[in-house]
């Protein structure tokens, strides 16, 4: 059966890179001294870096706003939309995008920027790192609507990072009601934090519960492991191990990026 996925990246199995933006205008780390102007410079090495390792999309997000916000201010959607323009002519490769954690202003910078899809927390309540994080998937969803988004794909994170599902539900359930009651293009399982593990128990029963949604595996995989987790999930998103010694706080490097690109073609082989 033809999915989104083959249509959007022509592949099976399609592995989604992360392009961690540095802190922006208003973060706590942002570097005022160095400005827009380095934060641009460093997403352009980077973007070139996982298109030439071979990756098959690319996500933006603002990865280094920590500590994140549940509801941004405007001048981080703002930024990132500048940044992106600057790039839009460099992407050869299909592109997403992520404002952490605001699923609203992703859509609308997905809009602004033609991005393809957005990942976010869209449904549930959570206890979090963050404070009582709840979510309104029927206001996002009618937001996406009126302001002519509804080709953007949403990519919903039902296992989020840092945070903990209020209600006592199992995630058999949880899937099956998401996917039911609203819509998700795919969804994303992930682990405790960016680059930790993704159980592959957890990914197996979400799979097993999604019907013909897709699933993503969202975090963790790594280069020993990622033909275990794509032979549950239908794609990947890596971020953590494309990074120099595969270490958060660093660049993405384009020989790493091969490394595990070369795993995952191999494996497609094998389809």
């Amino acid at each position: 059966m033809t999915t989104w996925l083959d249509e959007v990246f022509a592949v099976r199995k399609p592995v989604i890179a992360m392009l961690h933006l540095a802190a922006l205008p208003g973060d706590p780390g942002f570097d005022s001294v160095a400005g827009i102007a380095a934060v641009v410079d460093r997403a352009r090495g980077e973007l070139a870096a996982l298109q030439e390792g071979g990756v098959d999309g690319v996500m933006i997000s603002n990865e280094f706003s920590l500590p994140y916000l549940t509801q941004t201010e405007p001048i981080t959607a703002i930024t990132m939309a500048r940044v992106i323009g600057e790039l839009l002519g460099e992407f050869t490769v299909p592109f997403g995008v992520n404002v952490l954690w605001d699923g609203r202003a992703s859509i609308d910078l997905a809009v602004a920027t033609g991005a393809q899809w957005v990942r976010e927390i869209f449904t549930g309540v959570y206890a979090s790192d963050f404070g009582l994080w709840n979510t309104n998937v029927g206001a996002t969803a009618r937001h996406r609507h009126r302001i002519g988004g509804d080709g953007v794909k949403l990519l919903f994170n039902i296992v989020p990072e840092s945070a903990v599902y209020l209600a006592e539900r199992d995630l058999a359930s949880v899937t099956a009601t998401t996917v039911f009651a609203t819509r998700p293009d795919a969804i994303c399982v992930s682990g405790l934090t960016a680059g930790a593990p993704t159980d592959s128990q957890a990914l197996r029963v979400v799979k097993d519960s999604a019907g013909a949604v897709p699933v993503f595996v969202n975090t963790g995989v790594r280069a020993h492991n990622a033909a275990d987790q794509l032979s549950i999930a239908d794609g990947a998103i890596v971020g953590t191990y494309f990074k120099e010694d595969g270490l958060f706080e660093n660049r993405a490097v384009a020989s790493r990026v091969a490394e595990l690109m070369g795993v995952v073609k191999e494996f497609r082989q094998t389809l």
